[in-house]
């Protein structure tokens, strides 16, 4: 089952295309990644998607039920834009409590609600402070708390660490990762190690359409490559093909990237490892480092270029 699903969806800006015949599929109680360049489209995906702009044709199904109606949708779906911004005098906990009322939260469960949220982006000692007075970070993770207020369905974050420190960036990860399987969520960034971290799918979107879509494993080949970082030398490829026949082996020309290749059976890449690092070692050739598969960067410019 999906949590969002856009199928053929066009948006027009004046005669500016910004989504042209975009296709997304979104599980349930997923992570998902949207790669993409800036003016790739992922902003105005997350905006059609939560009903803050109208798509010009095309289908969206909204946790099963549709196009966004307050009606049906509201406190099922939050959104965290890229350059939110809060009324600089309002006070942190009033403010939570504002929002959380106009998702529909009851006022039995409004203060716990405010309480959680405040406490997983850790400003409980400023909720009684005015929001002029927070740093760009601390109203950075303001933004995020209220995007999780209510416990929603499907949460929308575009470039949800932007302004974090490194502290406070691996704090949020962690925050997204305990949610994995109670709430789907959709994050926009442009740094693709994080979400190679954090996300079980991504898209990539380039110039309003999908050019690749899949889970991370399968974009980067997690479970059918392995690749050596090795000092240089020459790599023994003929004892390595005749130890591995079903296997592709490529060597670069310098002698320090090594990449298995293999089909079948994911946990394979064990006996394959092992059966390398015993050849490579017994050839003198020493190793750096060992990955599994690609990387998402790699992939996205492959894919797109």
């Amino acid at each position: 089952m999906n949590a969002l699903e856009l199928h053929d969806v066009v948006k027009y800006y004046g005669r500016h295309q910004a989504l042209a015949g975009l296709d997304l599929q979104v599980p349930v109680g997923s992570i998902f990644g949207l790669v993409g360049s800036n003016g790739a489209g992922k902003t105005t995906a997350m905006a059609v998607s939560a009903g803050l702009l109208q798509a010009t044709s095309g289908k969206i199904n909204l946790l099963g039920q549709g196009p966004f109606t307050p009606a049906t949708h509201t406190g099922r779906i939050s959104l965290l834009p890229q350059d939110s911004r809060m009324p600089l005098h309002s006070h942190v906990d009033e403010l939570l409590m504002f929002y959380g009322r106009l998702q529909g939260l009851a006022e039995g469960a409004l203060q716990e609600s405010v309480d959680n949220v405040l406490d997983w982006v850790h400003l409980q000692d400023r909720r009684n402070s005015a929001v002029r007075t927070l740093s760009h970070g601390m109203m950075r993770r303001l933004t995020i708390a209220q995007a999780f207020l209510g416990h929603p369905e499907l949460v929308l974050l575009d470039e949800p660490m932007s302004g974090l420190d490194p502290r406070e960036a691996s704090r949020v990860r962690h925050i997204l990762l305990r949610r994995r399987g109670m709430q789907t969520i959709v994050i926009s960034s442009h740094n693709l190690h994080e979400l190679e971290t954090l996300c079980d799918r991504a898209a990539f979107i380039e110039h309003g359409k999908l050019v690749r879509q899949d889970t991370i494993d399968s974009i980067t080949r997690r479970g059918h490559s392995v690749t050596y970082k090795l000092l240089p030398g020459n790599i023994p490829i003929p004892a390595l093909q005749k130890a591995l026949p079903d296997t592709t082996i490529e060597g670069s020309t310098d002698g320090t990237i090594l990449t298995i290749k293999f089909q079948g059976d994911p946990d394979e890449i064990t006996r394959i490892n092992a059966k390398v690092l015993e050849i490579l070692l017994h050839s003198g050739i020493g190793v750096i480092e060992i990955r599994r598969g690609s990387d998402l960067e790699s992939e996205y410019l492959a894919a797109t270029s």
